[in-house]
């Protein structure tokens, strides 16, 4: 299929990279002209426009980094939607809240086009490796049809509900993520602070009821685990800014329902103190070292 793609940043341009590795033509788009050179060198083509990267395609896939990004795009005084073909499939992968999912949906609905949102989770490495898990907002027809271009890209395909419905659960569970990654350090700290190898007690708890993802596959204590960004000094990953932005729609998505989120509220705060010492472009792991002891 010729498939255009908005967004080859570090999630975006190996998400476009295993596209074309599935023998897809690929027409990316990007603000940033050094993103775009590196997906060109992936075997993608390169757009002179955001209106040039949908002619004729069957496929538009977006990741973009914000709300206002993605209404920007589609509905802006140079929105691409009224230029897609309304045979084509638009899928948007970016992680937004649930009512700008809907509006767009909708207005693309009005238009004969069909959209759906699907967020991905498993980060960057998923990412690199198509392990991705896409959640989808939309009819399942649509969905069905997504399935073929998304499996290029991940390992698993969710259906989560109609439009919105992907962006909902998509920060539940990264809300959930926040909460037991910070658990996680906690636990790990106050073990290193009475003595304990960290690396054993990591085993420890995996062999017991404390074990979780963030224990299991993404430990966060530096050298317990290799090719992960705690040993690379937090470097790659999912970076606590973007962590931050999706435990704020969590926030939201909860005040409109007056849901009870206390665990969501503190993991934000956290979260929040944690980018403001410097560390907003670090992994999101590195909330360990919010638990050291200063020296």
């Amino acid at each position: 299929m010729k498939i255009g793609f908005f967004g080859v940043g570090h999630m975006g341009g190996p998400m476009a990279a295993n596209l074309v590795k599935a023998g897809h033509e690929v027409v990316a788009f990007d603000l940033m002209p050094a993103l775009l050179e590196t997906v060109v060198q992936e075997g993608a083509k390169a757009a002179s426009s955001a209106v040039d990267a949908v002619a004729g395609v069957d496929v538009v896939v977006s990741m973009l980094p914000s709300a206002g990004a993605v209404r920007g795009l589609y509905l802006g005084d140079n929105g691409v939607l009224q230029h897609i073909d309304k045979s084509a499939l638009i899928i948007d992968c970016s992680t937004i809240d649930a009512d700008t999912a809907r509006d767009v949906a909708a207005i693309a609905r009005e238009q004969g086009r069909v959209m759906i949102d699907a967020p991905v989770s498993g980060g960057v490495g998923g990412a690199k490796a198509g392990t991705l898990t896409f959640i989808c907002g939309g009819q399942e027809e649509a969905i069905d049809r997504a399935r073929p271009v998304l499996e290029c890209m991940g390992a698993q395909v969710f259906r989560a509900g109609d439009n919105g419905a992907g962006q909902l659960a998509k920060i539940c569970n990264n809300m959930l993520l926040a909460i037991h990654m910070i658990g996680t350090a906690e636990a790990l700290q106050m073990g290193a602070d009475h003595g304990l190898d960290p690396a054993v007690l990591s085993e420890i708890m995996k062999a017991s009821s404390g074990d979780n993802w963030s224990l299991d596959k993404y430990n966060p204590w530096p050298g317990v685990m290799e090719n992960v960004p705690s040993s690379k000094d937090y470097e790659g990953g999912f970076a606590v800014k973007l962590m931050n932005k999706d435990l704020g729609l969590a926030l939201q998505a909860g005040l409109s329902t007056q849901s009870a989120t206390p665990m969501g509220n503190l993991a934000k705060s956290l979260y929040a103190a944690h980018g403001n010492h410097g560390y907003s472009e670090k992994d999101f792991s590195s909330i360990q070292r919010f638990f050291r002891h200063k020296e």
